[in-house]
């Protein structure tokens, strides 16, 4: 891997020299990588929390859930209508019926001149074909009615089924964020301790860059190389870094992050 392009020396150093220096004893700048593990870890948690498989399982039921609460609410109300329309079907045969009966009634009471009993039989005879479609239009009806019936009692067993579904899917859910937030508890138990260690000036500096460069502001030199942004320090930065005091605070010339000395520099 090829070196980094570095402007003229000259123009490096009036360009740091510009810059406020920090310095911390190393302890303190050793102990900047223990903060940024925790802190990495403590974020590595927030964003499996924000992706948990579980989560998704649980949306995408709700979402079929509702789906199919809307479409149970239709069948339940088409059922409604065919059960209005098979109550008046029945209603309405009932009236010939009953007119039928009354008719008969009369016919065999044998009351009334011979053009009423006449005009009796031929009523009858109507009413008996009127009750004959009537009661055809009764049975489409009822047939439709069992149709509406048969879709909502498989629609309601289909929410129950997903309603049980989604009860352990949630089970789920909230067992994995539990197990999450015991993660979280347990990384973030010596924070405090280590912002301590480290001190208020180099954790407000930490902080400043964190925000800056997506969570990673204390990286360690290794073998020469940034372990921020993994680029590899050319000769005339090691050579600064050699010359620079070991509690001076050293910030990578690329990323800006700070860069901390370990036995790996290969200084």
């Amino acid at each position: 891997m090829g070196l980094r392009r570095r402007s003229h020396p000259c123009a490096q150093r009036t360009t740091r020299s510009r810059r406020h220096v920090l310095n911390a004893d190393p302890s303190r700048q050793w102990r900047l990588l223990d903060l940024q593990a925790i802190d990495t870890r403590l974020d590595q948690i927030a964003h499996s929390r924000k992706t948990l498989p579980q989560l998704a399982q649980v949306r995408a039921l709700e979402e079929k859930a509702e789906a199919l609460d809307s479409l149970l609410v239709r069948a339940r109300t088409e059922l409604g209508d065919m059960q209005r329309e098979v109550a008046k079907a029945e209603a309405d045969v009932q009236l010939v019926r009953d007119r039928a009966a009354r008719d008969q009634a009369r016919l065999d009471s044998g009351t009334g001149s011979a053009k009423d009993l006449t005009a009796l039989q031929h009523e009858l005879q109507s009413l008996a074909r009127r009750q004959s479609e009537l009661e055809d239009v009764e049975l489409e009806v009822m047939e439709r009615a069992e149709d509406a019936q048969s879709a909502v009692t498989q629609l309601e067993q289909q929410q129950s089924i997903l309603a049980g579904e989604l009860e352990q899917a949630v089970v789920a859910r909230d067992e994995a964020l539990a197990d999450l937030d015991k993660q979280e508890r347990e990384v973030a138990a010596p924070r405090a301790d280590v912002v301590a260690g480290v001190g208020a000036d180099l954790v407000a500096l930490y902080d400043k860059i964190r925000a800056q460069s997506g969570g990673l502001a204390a990286a360690p030199l290794r073998q020469r190389r940034c372990g921020g942004c993994q680029l590899e320090l050319n000769n005339v930065d090691m050579n600064r870094i050699k010359a620079a005091p070991a509690d001076e605070v050293l910030r990578c010339e690329e990323c800006r992050r700070i860069l901390v000395r370990t036995a790996e520099s290969g200084i």
